[in-house]
């Protein structure tokens, strides 16, 4: 499959929202809605510390990039990293300005606890991905910093993962170029999800005149 041109490019945040459930990223990203609640809140709180502080600095043998923009035509996406590590390396690639060889090293932001899924998982990888495209190198693994336990969690990007990315990315770009949104579908997720009340995920499994009902009587 050809490359993507750059008016084409999805964001790379969007990976995240779609493996949590389709029909959240095609509200955000193609019917530009969005509505805000704690957990929304508390998570943007968390990335805006991320991105304080000098854009790069050095710590040892550690580069620290924050707000790092990247983008991959391969997979046709753009987003930013919170923070990329620059890790010394005798199997790394050169760096303007910086002596030495360098291995990237993505670290994304993210509230609360780790998941059971990998939606974040897949985000992570995205970047690794973008990372590699832009510097020709090849990036192993990377780590989620999770808000709760302060800690990172190590991620490894397997051949399975990066194939899941792009079967995620290839539907995400599908839906897109249709305007497509999922019907909703109810389930766990939706509890904490900061849409509800626009998905409305109750109503996905009713018969059409109940559905017509329930909006007559809940919508002005």
């Amino acid at each position: 499959m050809p490359d993507y041109i750059e008016d084409d490019y999805l964001l790379l945040s969007g990976i995240q929202h779609y493996a949590f459930c389709p029909r959240q990223w095609a509200l955000i990203h193609i019917e530009d809605q969005w509505q805000e609640n704690y957990l929304t809140a508390s998570g943007r709180v968390l990335h805006n510390k991320a991105h304080n502080g000098d854009s790069a600095e050095k710590r040892g043998g550690i580069i620290i990039f924050r707000s790092l923009k990247v983008s991959s035509a391969r997979l046709g996406i753009s987003g930013e990293c919170d923070v990329v590590e620059f890790h010394q390396s005798d199997n790394g690639i050169s760096l303007k300005n910086y002596d030495s060889l360098w291995i990237p090293y993505p670290i994304e932001y993210k509230r609360g606890k780790t998941k059971l899924d990998d939606c974040d998982r897949l985000q992570l990888c995205a970047q690794a991905a973008c990372l590699e495209e832009m510097l020709c190198c090849v990036i192993n693994s990377g780590a989620l910093y999770y808000g709760e336990p302060h800690r990172r969690e190590i991620v490894e990007f397997s051949g399975e993962m990066r194939e899941d990315l792009e079967i995620v990315t290839n539907a995400m770009h599908n839906l897109y170029s249709r305007k497509h949104t999922p019907k909703p579908k109810k389930g766990k997720q939706c509890s904490n999800c900061s849409l509800k009340d626009l998905c409305l995920p109750q109503i996905g499994d009713k018969p059409e005149n109940v559905v017509r009902k329930y909006l007559e009587d809940n919508i002005e």
